[in-house]
């Protein structure tokens, strides 16, 4: 097929010797199959920010620091260098998110780089070795969902314990070998501490997952792992190997603002009692 214009440089470099034919088109990047030396691979070309229909990109960058205050400016500004700083950001992002996983045991495809907005990474294929399809294109028996879905469970969890949100988690999002699922497309990570829409995109994460699986296996139905989760995140009791219940019940206790203002009345008056007495003990110096 004729090379696309964005991968041609990296022919052009020696980093991949051919295109080989178009895997898939998104709402962000179009993927291709390319010939690197003696490995098939992918090439996710990323689409230009006026050609993405990903619209929601400013609540995925909060809490992503950038270094560099001259770029942080340009960003902000939204300048024309700002703008492909923007764009590097992102592009980052997903390499960065793959190594960070990858290290936490979450089952995702190996990064080889990313190249002026070109990432190159590992193909995952079926046992046949063509191109692994997306969990959306297949059909699961009920064991099957079952265990991938607490496969899909784990891959969230250890996510978190990384420090990471996927924000865009879907059965579009994910692949299936022979081995069970595969976590793909992460642009949008974003950081569970630092960005104040985590819990809401975990949620998401986690609901949207658990009702596809649900499809196959309908016990599967009103289980509440997200809520468990994320308790068990902001309490510092998640861990890599946790057991999940899905039987999560949140608190009905209500907030008792009464006696929450009266310590806080407290707390005034004795602070004030205090600068009181220290101004009554400095006018006594002072007239001695």
């Amino acid at each position: 097929m004729k090379t696309p214009k964005r991968i041609q440089p990296l022919i052009d470099d020696g980093l991949v010797d051919a295109v080989l034919r178009q895997l898939m088109s998104g709402k962000e990047a179009t993927v291709y199959v390319v010939r690197c030396g003696a490995e098939v691979r992918c090439a996710k070309v990323y689409k230009e920010i006026d050609k993405r229909s990903f619209k929601q990109a400013v609540q995925y960058r909060e809490g992503r620091k950038v270094r560099n205050t001259r770029r942080a400016r340009a960003m902000e500004k939204r300048s024309k260098y700002g703008r492909k700083q923007l764009e590097e950001t992102w592009h980052n992002a997903e390499v960065d998110a793959l190594y960070r996983l990858a290290s936490a045991g979450v089952r995702v495809p190996q990064p080889y780089g990313c190249f002026d907005g070109v990432l190159l990474m590992e193909l995952i294929t079926d046992e046949s070795g063509n191109a692994a399809p997306r969990l959306s294109d297949v059909t699961l028996t009920r064991e099957q969902a079952l265990e991938d879905h607490a496969e899909m469970m784990l891959n969230v969890v250890r996510m978190l314990c990384a420090g990471l949100v996927h924000g865009d988690l879907s059965e579009f999002n994910v692949l299936v070998d022979e081995d069970g699922p595969i976590v793909i497309d992460l642009p949008q990570a974003v950081d569970a501490a630092a960005n104040t829409h985590a819990q809401s995109m975990l949620e998401r994460d986690v609901d949207n997952m658990t009702n596809y699986y649900a499809q196959f296996a309908p016990e599967l139905e009103g289980k509440l792992y997200a809520g468990e989760i994320w308790e068990l995140y902001e309490e510092g009791e998640l861990h890599p190997d946790v057991k999940l219940t899905g039987l999560y019940e949140a608190s009905t206790e209500e907030a008792d603002v009464d006696s929450l203002m009266l310590e806080i009345k407290a707390v005034i008056a004795e602070e004030e009692k205090r600068q009181a007495l220290r101004a009554a003990a400095e006018e006594l110096e002072s007239g001695e």
